[in-house]
Formats: structure tokens, sequence, C-alpha cells
């Protein structure tokens, strides 16, 4: 063969690879959301609220058709826009109540692993994996919700495609997630008030107690020592004995704690863990510092590890 044979057969196969090329952009152009669809009989806003949140995903997650996927699409949908609408989703399970989280997530977990099931190269199973990790367990989300992360790390912990350090590390989650769960009762503990009496959390008697893991330095916590003690309506919920703050440190640097006493509002409980029980048992799962719990007059948990702007939310309503 010469070369002007050659030439022409590597131009052949190049044009030939250049359709293919454009033949698959085209197959693999994305494609919109699949955004569920309300039945007709749903008229009131709580039950849309709740059909929404356990069927928002049923079009992505159809097993009976096939989407393509690849490092920018999921299920044919734009990996970005899926996220986007992933953020939307959690203001809809926050909306619609602890009621429906477990049917959601279950829902959605069942679909999702159904679409791997079907395709091994399905990236819908890992990339709702991600997604869960990311908004409802990282402590620096501000969706973050153990609540319902632990719906799904716990059926996670023992999925067949993980390897056993990865299954012994969310059975650990799912564990923690676990602990002091909303609606029962926290762990009681004891702790070293600043004169070095010991109390205990379930000696404190209010309304509503909010606990505050913090730590001297920490400039978040330091926004929310503000943001309370510049609050009228907290203060007045704490004088008018509805309201109290246990304000705990659980690491060792007694030193620096003490040295931040004229900071700690003087009308909280402001307290250290002598034995750091807190810090070293399994009994409350403080992942990041600051950490803020709410309990009812009974001890129970309203709000776990939640963001600063629903704990303010909340104490405010107890004005109404």
């Amino acid at each position: 063969m010469n070369m002007r044979n050659n030439i022409t057969l590597i131009i052949a196969v190049l044009l030939i690879a250049a359709g293919c090329r454009e033949k698959k952009a085209e197959q693999f152009q994305a494609l919109p959301f699949p955004a569920v669809q309300l039945p007709t009989m749903i008229s009131g806003q709580q039950e849309a609220l709740e059909f929404m949140a356990v069927n928002y995903w049923n079009g992505i997650t159809d097993a009976s058709r096939t989407y393509p996927s690849d490092s920018l699409l999921v299920s044919g949908v734009r990996k970005d826009e899926l996220e986007q609408k992933y953020a939307d989703w959690t203001a809809i399970m926050e909306h619609a109540g602890p009621s429906v989280w477990g049917k959601a997530m279950s829902n959605l977990y069942d679909r999702a692993l159904a679409c791997e099931k079907k395709d091994s190269s399905s990236n819908v199973f890992e990339t709702f994996a991600d997604l869960h990790q990311k908004y409802y367990y990282d402590p620096n989300s501000p969706m973050r919700n153990e609540e319902i992360y632990l719906h799904f790390v716990s059926r996670y912990a023992g999925y067949e495609g993980l390897s056993e350090v990865m299954k012994s590390k969310y059975a650990r989650e799912a564990t923690m997630c676990s602990l002091n769960r909303i609606g029962r009762k926290a762990a009681d503990f004891r702790f070293a008030d600043r004169n070095g009496r010991m109390r205990n959390l379930y000696d404190i008697k209010a309304e509503i107690i909010l606990l505050f893991f913090s730590n001297p330095g920490c400039d978040a916590c330091m926004n929310i020592i503000n943001m309370l003690n510049g609050t009228p309506e907290v203060s007045e919920l704490i004088d008018e004995g509805r309201l109290a703050v246990l304000n705990i440190y659980i690491d060792e640097d007694i030193q620096a704690w003490r040295s931040y006493m004229p900071i700690y509002p003087e009308n909280w409980y402001n307290g250290f863990d002598p034995d750091f029980i807190l810090r070293n048992n399994d009994i409350y799962c403080v992942r990041a510092i600051p950490s803020l719990y709410v309990l009812d007059a009974q001890k129970k948990v309203i709000l776990k590890d939640a963001p600063e702007q629903k704990v303010l939310d909340f104490i405010m309503s107890l004005q109404y």
C-alpha cells in the first residue's frame, strides 16, 4: 500500500471516528429532570409534601428504562442539576416531617439499588450515597440531619458492594447516629461548673434546655454566644425559668476554658467534662464543634446537632 493510500485510509478512519463521536454526543445529550407529578386526589399541602418526599426520585430511578450515565450524567440528567434537585428535596423532607423520612429514604434506596442491579455501569446508587453523606452527615452541612441519614446508613452498612472495612465504617456511623435520637431521652452526664461543683444534666429544670458543646477560641462558638446573648427574647425566657442553656466543654485544656469565663453569660450553666467521658465514650456523638441540641423538660431530644438558625427559630417560637 503506497503513501497516498495510507493517508486516504487514515482520513477515512478519522471521519468514521468523528461520526461515531458525534452520534454518541447526540445519544448522551442531557435529559430534563423527570419531575414528580401529584395525583389529582391530593389537595392538602401536608399530603402533597409527604407524597413528594417519598416519590420525588421515582422518574430518575426507574429501573425499567435505560438512561445514559457518565462522569457528567446520572440517569440521563446532568449531575449539577441533580444535586440542585437534591438540595430542593432536603427542603421538602424538612417540611414533610419525620413521619415520612424512613419511607422516603427506603423507597429511594430500593429503587436506586434496583438500577444498579439491572445495569452494573449505572452510577445512580453511588451518586445518591454520596449526596446523602454530603448533605445529611457532613458536620459542616447546613442541611445535616442524622435522623434522616440513619435511615440510609443503617442499610448501606450491609451493602454487598462495600469492602469489609467500609462496612465497618458505615456500621460505626449508624451506631453513632443512633445515640440520643429525636423523640428519645438524651443520655444523662455529669459536669463540673465554674466553681468545681459536680452537677448532672438531669438536675437542670426548665421547659426547654439548650445543650451547647463549645470550645474556647472557636469563632463559630463565639458567633452563637453573641447571637443568643444578643437576643432579648432568649434572655427573657432564661429569666422566666422556661429556658436553660448548658454550655459544655469536652476537651482537656481547662485553663483555656477558665479564661473564657468572663465571656460566657452568667445566666447560663457553664461546665466542663472532668473525666472526658463525653469525648471518649459513646454517650454523645460530637463530630464537630459547635454542636447544639434542644431538649424538652423530660430531657427528650427535640433537635439534634441542629444548625444555629434552626435552634434560634425554635427558641423564638416559644414566645408564641
